[in-house]
């Protein structure tokens, strides 16, 4: 299908989607609008790690999270908190809980390289992104980034015990895993659907959070003899409905509350000045005029209010969040991750096929595993 893209008045571009992220989100990068850019970027990312692609991944990361780090001085951005200009308009970078994501891909990659304490700064960095810096009126809460800061912080030969122990605390979940220190092989475990965004209220300004039913629920990893659990740590769909555990309410108020204001002020004026306007005398008539006038531009002002939530959203996030880790010894050795339902069955159309191929120089080997990764993969 084609999407519109609309530059100036006498320029339309048209950039064509083929259903094929790894086609669409570079042709939308390039030649999409500009505020859509960090989006299709965390769009191409996530399907790149999936297909092992994690060089290209880093690149869009990097990208995307070097222009939502200058995002407070963007035009559009302070366009879209004016009254009459879309929120749609603005740059996108996401909700809270898609800017973790961002951060969180980041770390693993991080990991993936060899560099514990960057990937350790992108977890914290994402705990930031979760939480309330400005009214400190809630914490984050993602018991990953809280339990893998604490992990690299251990494996750095420093003081993990507050990290682990905020982890123990917010898991609603499961628990997270035994902390094994010397484990060497480090699974990062996703599953599932994210959220999707909709619209309610009269002026579609109130932004809320659906999911789709998750048949993958968890997993669990296979390999020379091992069964190793990846229970559910996170849930975006959690996340993306609450701040520090509390269910949130998404509304634009400000401009809702406006466009209302402004738009019952006009409608009062003009039939006030109706009235006036309809007497005898010439003052009640002039003052009439005036009034109507005055609720005609109330009335442009209200219908210039632009209140809409904005519904773009990174569409190909998980749901679920896990995390295991064993150790090899260094070689190749064939895995076997099988996703499991709600209520702990098997699911053979999800089940991965991985040959983990383990460093011989002590350093940890990372596996990043999606039900939606591609299969056999070499890692």
């Amino acid at each position: 299908m084609p999407l519109f893209f609309t530059g100036c008045v006498t320029q339309t571009r048209v950039v064509h989607l083929t259903g094929n992220i790894m086609v669409d989100g570079p042709n939308a990068i390039t030649n999409g609008p500009p505020q859509d850019k960090v989006l299709w970027q965390y769009r191409t990312a996530a399907a790149a790690m999936r297909r092992g692609q994690f060089d290209y991944a880093k690149q869009l990361l990097d990208d995307a999270l070097l222009t939502t780090g200058g995002i407070s001085t963007d035009k559009s951005a302070r366009l879209a908190r004016s009254y009459f200009h879309p929120e749609s308009r603005k740059t996108f970078i996401g909700e809270p809980y898609e800017r973790v994501m961002a951060y969180y891909y980041r770390g693993i990659l991080y990991w993936m390289d060899g560099e514990p304490d960057n990937a350790r700064a992108c977890f914290r960095s994402a705990a930031i992104q979760d939480a309330d810096t400005d009214n400190h009126e809630y914490a984050a809460d993602y018991v990953l980034l809280d339990y893998l800061d604490g992990l690299a912080s251990a494996k750095l030969a420093g003081d993990a015990a507050d990290a682990f122990k905020r982890a123990d605390q917010e898991a609603r979940l499961a628990k997270p895993p035994r902390v094994d220190v010397k484990a060497n092989v480090l699974c990062f475990v996703e599953c599932g659907m994210g959220p999707y965004k909709y619209a309610t209220g009269r002026y579609r300004e109130e932004l809320r959070f659906g999911v789709q039913p998750s048949p993958a629920a968890s997993a669990e990893i296979e390999v020379d003899g091992q069964r190793i659990s990846a229970a559910p740590c996170d849930d975006l769909y959690f996340q993306a409905t609450t701040r520090g555990g509390r269910v949130m309410d998404h509304v634009l108020g400000n401009k809702a509350a406006f466009k209302t204001t402004t738009d019952v002020v006009g409608k009062t004026a003009i039939i006030g000045g109706a009235v006036a306007a309809s007497q005898r005398d010439r003052t009640s008539q002039e003052v009439g005029l005036g009034l109507i006038a005055a609720g005609l531009v109330s009335e442009i002002i209200s219908g210039a209010t632009t209140p809409a939530a904005d519904l773009r959203a990174w569409t190909n996030l998980p749901r679920y969040l896990s995390f295991a880790s064993l150790s090899l010894a260094p070689g190749a050795h064939v895995a076997k991750i099988e996703f499991l339902d709600q209520a702990g069955h098997v699911l053979p159309n999800l089940t991965k096929t991985i040959t983990i191929n383990v460093p011989a120089d002590g350093k940890d080997k990372v596996v990043y595993i999606s039900d939606k990764s591609t299969t056999p993969q070499t890692v």
